[in-house]
């Protein structure tokens, strides 16, 4: 066994998630809702993933442009391929980090939904939006927060410190952040965005059984944990485990999501 344990990943697998990220996408149609637009901006999706909401929208910005932003190669890999041919010349993708966007004043708008939280620094991501963004431009956004998913992660944090799995988590540090509805106000207002409105919602999802349970946390919300196992079998027991806790609860195969949106505005200078 190595004596370093391997970070927490940043790749994906992208197809799997472009399929079973329904949850996602419903979540994501409402926040892009809340984005009034004229049809001429400049509008960054900070975590774009697959594109899906990306596609959508690029199709309300028929005189602007949609610049994808996402650290996950395969992702981006995954969003060339389907991108509505009609959209080239107004939808561009980037390689890069939200908490350290290539641009300055660049946008318009910055759409981004559940992404946020798998950036740890959170005011040093606020500042880059702030960055990126022209004088009055907006933020619009949503990500996990406050208990986002206390029980599968009190689950696997049992299980990674119990027997054949402990030595694998020896040095384990958590890869997410799930901040309240305060503490992100406050965040942003450092920043320097004003004109802020944060809240927690709670948005439970319900697997229809235990194989799309497994697959569906297996490939977004287990990614940090199963990185550290060694093999497939291994990773699959830890799966099975949780699964099982799952289906002794109230509501089995339910996922306890909180949704914690963001709306806020960088002055005019």
């Amino acid at each position: 066994m190595s004596s370093a344990p391997p970070p927490a990943p940043r790749e994906w697998n992208a197809a799997t998630y472009h399929r079973v990220s329904a949850p996602q996408f419903t979540w994501g149609q409402a926040v892009l809702e809340r984005l009034t637009l004229a049809g001429d901006e400049t509008v960054i999706d900070a975590g774009c993933g697959t594109a899906r909401l990306t596609t959508l929208l690029v199709d309300r910005l028929p005189r602007g442009r949609a610049i994808g932003v996402d650290l996950s190669a395969n992702m981006l890999m995954t969003a060339r391929a389907t991108a509505p041919g009609d959209a080239r010349g107004r939808l561009r993708f980037v390689h890069a980090s939200v908490a350290d966007l290539p641009f300055a004043g660049a946008a318009d708008a910055i759409f981004s939904t559940a992404t946020f939280h798998w950036v740890l620094d959170h005011p040093r991501l606020f500042r880059s939006l702030f960055r990126a963004l022209r004088p009055g431009g907006r933020l619009v956004a949503q990500c996990g927060g406050g208990a986002n998913l206390a029980r599968i992660h009190a689950h696997a944090d049992r299980l990674r410190e119990a027997p054949p799995y402990a030595p694998f988590f020896a040095d384990w540090t958590e890869a997410k952040e799930y901040a309240d509805a305060g503490t992100t106000r406050a965040r942003l207002e450092a920043a320097g965005f004003a004109q802020v409105d944060t809240r927690l919602t709670a948005a439970p999802v319900v697997q229809p059984d235990r194989a799309a349970f497994v697959e569906f946390v297996s490939s977004v919300i287990l990614r940090p944990y199963l990185a550290r196992l060694p093999d497939a079998s291994t990773r699959a027991a830890f799966v099975d485990a949780i699964a099982d806790r799952s289906t002794s609860e109230s509501v089995p195969f339910e996922l306890d999501y909180w949704r914690l949106d963001m709306d806020a505005v960088k002055p005019d200078a």
